[in-house]
Parts: structure tokens; C-alpha cells; sequence
């Protein structure tokens, strides 16, 4: 059953097609966002210390700004709708609609049922990098966020400062859950800087070292009114390894940035998914 079939050049020969055409994607107006940054103030930032994460809050219409401090580091972001945590952040969907790693332009959408922009990428000192020969690119969303049940299961360790216990313990120190409440909101993640891609003769994910330096950032424009939780991952730049006490990690900085009035015009936050929910029982 292993044999390849006579035809097995033509088969694999079969043009492939892009599962969610993006030709109707509703655009952002980087302009417009653009031109509202100019003259935006800052009004609040959050150091995350490196090997843990922290939590902030980005109002609709407002930016927000994650740059790299003292040395090379990647970080896991998580988003939440700031009223309604069952709205976060749908890396798989976002996968499906820009690609594997995300540049200006691209949206982080919500998920099901509202499946909505939620975030808009609207500055990256890192859009210069591409692909590279390995096939690798920054800003993934295909790494899922190191987390001590994989640590667990493949090492038997009981390692805590992974990306998925430090984005537990930061949610709930934020919204006064408590950490079993809080885990569940934990999802798959932006991993912010981090250089990733496939094998091409496995398909494994393979990290690198990241080429973030000192003074690069990422900046978005919220879609709707967030709470971001952002690990500093203890992996460092991850050249090595993802889940360690030995590499070199350093803080990173988000920064809160308001508009001035009338900035924006007659921007809004956009609605949540027109579809009618009634999944053919209707």
C-alpha cells in the first residue's frame, strides 16, 4: 500500500490553491491610521520583565507599541476582548487568512462567534527581513507558546517561567482570577520577533535566532477595546532553546498611545461576524 502509484508524478504535480482567497478582506486604512499616529500622545507603558509576562489594556482607536529593550528577546502575546475574555485572539484563522507570519497590514482576528479584526499591524522595524534561505520569518503564527505540559511530557521537568504559565499567572494577577480560571483563557499566541518556519524535508517547526535588536518594535492599532498580556520569553532570542534558565533573556516594552480627537474621523470598531448563527436549524 506504500508503493507510489504509477501516476504519482501527476499527483503531486496538482496545482495547489489558496484556501481563503483575501481579495474581499475588508482593508485597513493604514493611511488613515497612519496619519492619526503622527500626532498620538503617550499615555502608559509596561515593562515585562524578562521570564515573565504582564498584562495591558489598549482602548479602541488607541496603539500600542512592543519594542525590544537591552538585548535580543521574543515575546507571546496573547489578546483578549477587555470586556468579554471569550473573545481572544484566533492565531489559526489569522494563519489561515494572512499566511504563517504576519506583516504590516495584517490583522490578529478574534474568535468564533465574532471573528473580527481585533488588532491591525501598522509599523515593524523587522519588515525587511522576508523569508530567508531556511525559509524562515518573524512574527509567527504557527508556534503554539512554550508551556510546562510539553516540558513535561517530553523531559519530565516542572519548569514554571514558560510562556504559557507566565500569560497565566499575568491574566489572573490582572482580572483577580484565580489561576485555574485564568488558564483557560491562555490561547495560542503572536510570537512577536521570533524567527520561525517549516523543515523542508520533515516539516518540523524550527526556531533561529531571532534578528530583533535593541529599538526594534512592533506596533498595532487596537480594533476594539483590549487586554494584551505579553511573556518575555525564557528562551531569550530563541538560538537555542525556548524553556531554559540559562539563556540570555531581557525585559520588553509596550506603550500605550492615544490620538488626538477627531483623529481618526469616522472610524469605528468593527461589528462582529455577520453570520447568522443558526447553523442550518433556522
Amino acid at each position: 500500500m506504500t508503493d507510489a502509484p504509477p501516476d504519482a508524478a501527476l499527483r503531486r504535480a496538482v496545482r495547489p490553491v489558496i484556501a481563503y482567497p483575501d481579495d474581499t478582506l475588508p482593508r485597513p486604512d493604514l493611511a488613515l491610521y497612519r496619519q492619526a499616529r503622527a500626532g498620538a500622545i503617550k499615555t502608559g507603558e509596561v515593562l515585562v520583565p524578562p521570564r515573565d509576562a504582564a498584562c495591558f489594556e489598549v482602548p479602541a482607536g488607541q496603539f500600542f507599541r512592543i519594542t525590544s529593550v537591552e538585548g535580543p528577546q521574543v515575546g507571546d502575546l496573547n489578546l483578549w476582548n477587555r470586556d468579554d475574555l471569550s473573545e481572544r485572539f484566533y492565531s489559526g484563522k489569522t494563519r489561515a487568512l494572512h499566511g504563517t507570519h504576519l506583516v504590516t497590514g495584517d490583522r490578529m482576528w478574534s474568535s468564533f462567534p465574532s471573528l473580527r479584526p481585533m488588532a491591525t499591524i501598522t509599523e515593524d522595524t523587522l519588515g525587511w527581513y522576508g523569508f530567508d534561505d531556511d525559509g524562515g520569518s518573524v512574527h509567527d503564527v504557527i508556534g503554539t507558546r512554550c508551556d510546562p505540559y510539553t516540558g513535561a511530557l517530553l523531559s519530565g521537568t516542572q519548569y514554571h517561567h514558560c510562556c504559557h504559565s507566565n500569560l497565566t499567572r499575568a491574566l489572573a494577577d490582572h482580572t483577580g482570577l484565580g489561576l485555574a480560571a485564568a488558564e483557560l483563557h491562555v490561547h495560542d499566541v503572536l510570537n512577536v520577533f521570533m524567527c520561525t518556519g517549516f523543515t523542508r524535508d520533515t516539516g518540523q517547526y524550527f526556531m533561529k535566532a531571532s534578528p530583533v535588536r535593541p529599538g526594534d518594535y512592533l506596533e498595532f492599532f487596537a480594533e476594539i477595546d483590549l487586554i494584551g498580556a505579553l511573556s518575555a520569553c525564557p528562551g531569550g532570542d530563541c538560538s537555542a532553546e525556548h524553556s531554559s534558565d540559562t539563556a540570555a533573556c531581557y525585559p520588553m516594552l509596550v506603550e500605550i498611545f492615544a490620538p488626538a480627537p477627531g483623529a481618526l474621523g469616522d472610524w469605528a470598531s468593527p461589528p462582529v461576524n455577520s453570520y447568522d448563527r443558526s447553523h442550518g436549524r433556522g
